[in-house]
C-alpha cells in the first residue's frame, strides 16, 4: 500500500485479491469478461460506422437492447449476442 497526496491510498491487484474468496474472484473475472465484451462490441459498431438504432434494425430487437449490452452492467443471453454478433458481421466463438 502507497499513500499518496492528501491520504489517498492505492493497493495492487494483488493486495487486493490476497484474501478474497474464490468467489469473489470468479464473479470479478466474470464481470471483466462481460465488460470486456461490451466494449468490445461497442467499438465494433464504431469501427462499422453504425449508429445502436442500425444494429438494432439488424438484429431485430430494441436499440435500448443494444445500450443495455454496450453499458456492460446487464447479462446478455446466448441468443441476443449471436443475434448482434451477426448484424456486425461477426460470430460468436469460445476460445
Amino acid at each position: 500500500m502507497k499513500t499518496r497526496k492528501n491520504n489517498i491510498k492505492t493497493y495492487t491487484a494483488e493486495q487486493v485479491f490476497r484474501n478474497k474468496t474464490k468467489e469473489f474472484k470468479r464473479g470479478y473475472d466474470e464481470e471483466s469478461a462481460r465488460i470486456a465484451l461490451a466494449k468490445r462490441i461497442r467499438e465494433e459498431r464504431e469501427k462499422k460506422k453504425l449508429t445502436q438504432v442500425a444494429v438494432a434494425q439488424k438484429a431485430a430487437m430494441p436499440q435500448s437492447v443494444i445500450a443495455r449490452l454496450e453499458s456492460g452492467e446487464h447479462a446478455v443471453s446466448v441468443e441476443t449476442l449471436t443475434r448482434v454478433a451477426t448484424a456486425l458481421g461477426k460470430r460468436v466463438q469460445l476460445v
